[in-house]
């Protein structure tokens, strides 16, 4: 019966180290997570919304110099296509390290698609990194368009 205590004991410690190596190691994956949103209610073409979502990335390789460069996807809920936007380097000199932080975008003014006074969206948010790897999906709170009128 000690024995096989002993036995249960090492694989368990196994397991134990095995798991938190592959944590340490991670992914080349930035991961990203929603924090706020500095407004739900919007009038039309006249308000920018910004989000602040936190991210992580076991290689630093997030944001461009180059201003052209797409770093941040947003898709409106209600459009086909995305909309994207320019991220600066989160390292300086374009360092490979462990980084984690915040950052805050200022969206586009959002407009009225149809004839009514008013509707309701979503933004979808997915950053990538230099190397072309997409960030998981995050999604906003409900967002409310309204008539300037």
């Amino acid at each position: 019966m000690t024995q096989l205590k002993s036995i249960l004991a090492v694989l368990t410690l196994v397991l134990v180290f095995s798991a938190c190596r592959k944590e340490e190691e991670g992914t080349d994956v930035p991961e990203i997570e929603f924090v706020s949103m500095s407004a739900s209610q919007v009038e039309e073409f006249s308000n920018s919304i910004e989000v602040v979502f936190r991210y992580k990335d076991r290689n630093g390789d997030i944001g461009e110099q180059d201003p052209d460069a797409i770093c941040l996807s947003v898709k409106d809920a209600r459009l086909e296509n995305p909309d994207y936007y320019h991220i600066p380097p989160v390292t300086p000199d374009l360092e490979e390290l462990k980084v984690e932080g915040a950052i805050g975008v200022f969206m586009n003014p959002l407009f009225l698609l149809g004839s009514t006074q008013e509707e309701t969206t979503t933004l979808t948010l997915q950053l990538r990194d230099r190397a072309g790897n997409w960030s998981n999906s995050i999604q906003t709170p409900v967002i409310t368009i309204r008539d300037t009128l």
